[in-house]
């Protein structure tokens, strides 16, 4: 089935656009919603026929509009989500889902009040990397996960906070925590389940912000895995990696920021004799649809009745679950653990003062 979509927001909205407009058989775009006129109709206007808009009580109101994607600055999230979950559309959503745990059961609440639809946008599980590994476990190599380390070292200057609500709190809600290592948090999560207690430092080293840029973190997972996070705005260049020890297998992904499961991933047997099984698990897997055109296509077929592949609310909420804890423990200096639950302090919301480095 062909839905109607449109996109609110036309910042990181659109790299969405783009998307859609290549699933055009699944997609058939409404409209480009921005309140900056002109930037809006700029991205548009890469895409004949599609109408740019500052209207969305008109969105909100049109019944022909089946989808509506959330692509503003985060502390507008959970506002637009809950209209447009009111206006009885579909909707999807950038990272982070909403600032706070409260206000993301919330927004369960309503899905389920409304019988709705919420996806939050979590790119990095589409590509081959991640099918790869998926076949790997199915074929029963991988075994236990042991340990694992993630990278996120991107290069961030003044000139990416020259946009207003970056680097605050107001507006950002979080630092690299929040909007960076969260994609690479939600690989991890989406791997090996549920983080079960975290311990953090924060740091803001590179720029004058009022958010975090830096950070070290360690998480023991539900299975017993211990993995470690590193973090940083002040590399020389962007680059993402995951590394993940398994009883019979190790994974490292490919190293791109924006598409770490696009390319291959290194897939080693601890047993060399089981190589031969691994490499014959990976020549299973094909073509497979990678970041945004890879999860459009999976929300796609969730609406059309065949779910399992498009990123849940309930991730959504394990995500911001992970970030509410690595705020606490950096906060506290002890370790946190995990589930968190509305007797929690930081359930409505983590504080907002700068975490500084005294170094």
């Amino acid at each position: 089935m062909r839905r109607s979509i449109a996109i609110v927001g036309a910042g990181i909205g659109a790299e969405h656009l783009a998307a859609v407009c290549r699933l055009s058989d699944r997609y058939a775009v409404h409209s480009l919603c921005d309140l900056d006129a002109a930037r809006g109709a700029a991205v548009a206007a890469k895409h004949p026929g599609v109408k740019a808009t500052t209207d969305f009580d008109a969105i909100l109101s049109d019944p022909s509009v089946d989808i509506v994607d959330i692509c503003l600055p985060p502390h507008l999230h959970f506002d637009a989500c809950m209209r447009a979950l009111d206006a009885g559309k579909a909707v999807i959503c950038e990272k982070p889902l909403t600032p706070s745990l409260a206000e993301t059961d919330a927004l369960i609440a309503k899905v389920r009040e409304t019988g709705g639809f919420l996806s939050p946008v979590f790119q990095y599980r589409y590509g081959i990397g991640m099918a790869q590994l998926r076949a790997v476990q199915d074929a029963g190599l991988a075994g236990r996960p042991l340990v694992g380390t993630l990278e996120t070292h991107w290069n961030r200057g003044a000139g990416y906070y020259d946009i207003p609500w970056r680097g605050t709190w107001a507006g950002e809600r979080g630092g690299a925590v929040l909007g960076h290592a969260i994609h690479i948090h939600d690989l991890l999560t989406s791997v090996l389940g549920p983080v079960a207690q975290v311990s953090a430092m924060l740091a803001t080293r590179v720029n004058d912000i009022e958010t975090e840029d830096c950070a070290a973190l360690a998480f023991r997972m539900e299975t017993g895995a211990l993995v470690t996070s590193s973090i940083t705005l002040g590399a020389a260049d962007d680059s993402s990696r995951m590394r993940l020890c398994f009883e019979g297998v190790t994974v490292e992904s490919d190293h791109a920021p924006y598409s770490l499961a696009a390319k291959p991933w290194t897939f080693t047997a601890r047993a060399p004799r089981l190589q031969s099984e691994v490499d014959e698990a990976l020549s299973t897997v094909g073509e497979t649809p990678t970041g945004y055109d890879g999860m459009f296509a999976a929300i796609a077929d969730a609406l059309d009745g065949s779910p399992g592949r498009q990123v849940t609310i309930e991730d959504g909420r394990r995500s911001v679950e992970l970030v509410t804890a690595i705020y606490a423990s950096a906060r506290s200096g002890a370790p946190v653990s995990l589930p968190i639950g509305p007797e929690h302090p930081y359930y409505a919301g983590w504080p907002s003062e700068p975490l500084r480095d005294t170094a």
